[in-house]
Order: structure tokens, then C-alpha cells, then sequence
């Protein structure tokens, strides 16, 4: 990985506001792909697939996207 965060760090990686709906439920989803290598999960909202916040740092930059769980700064 090109920076050394912890997974503890990665699970909790993301834009969404404490009181989006089902919060805790995508926390949870984003937390179990990553335990289990798995590059998305499935919003249960939507069905689109998302990517965990530890594919999104192994690729190495951010995409300019807004994507759920960044870990890069948001570009300007």
C-alpha cells in the first residue's frame, strides 16, 4: 500500500454523514469487503457497487470522482 494506514482506519474511511440512512449498515458492508479482500461491496440502497477505501489507496491517487470512501483529499 503507498501509505501505512491501519485497517481500523480504512473501515472507517468515509463521506457519508453519521445520519445518512442505513449509516451503520454501509459502515459494516465497507468493513467485512475489506476483511474479506474484496475490492466493492453492493450499496443496499442502490445495488451499485462501491469501492473499499483500501482499493481506492492501493490504486494511488484520487480519481477526482467523489468516491464513497476516498482516502485521498478531495481534489479542488
Amino acid at each position: 500500500m503507498p501509505e501505512l494506514i491501519s485497517k481500523e482506519s480504512l473501515y472507517k474511511i468515509s463521506r457519508l454523514n453519521k445520519n445518512y440512512p442505513r449509516y451503520d449498515e454501509i459502515i459494516k458492508l465497507h468493513k467485512d469487503a475489506i476483511d474479506e479482500k474484496n475490492d466493492i461491496y453492493i450499496d443496499p440502497e442502490t445495488g451499485f457497487a462501491v469501492l473499499t477505501a483500501e482499493f481506492l489507496l492501493k490504486r494511488g491517487y484520487c480519481c477526482g470522482s467523489g468516491c464513497r470512501h476516498c482516502p485521498y483529499d478531495e481534489k479542488a
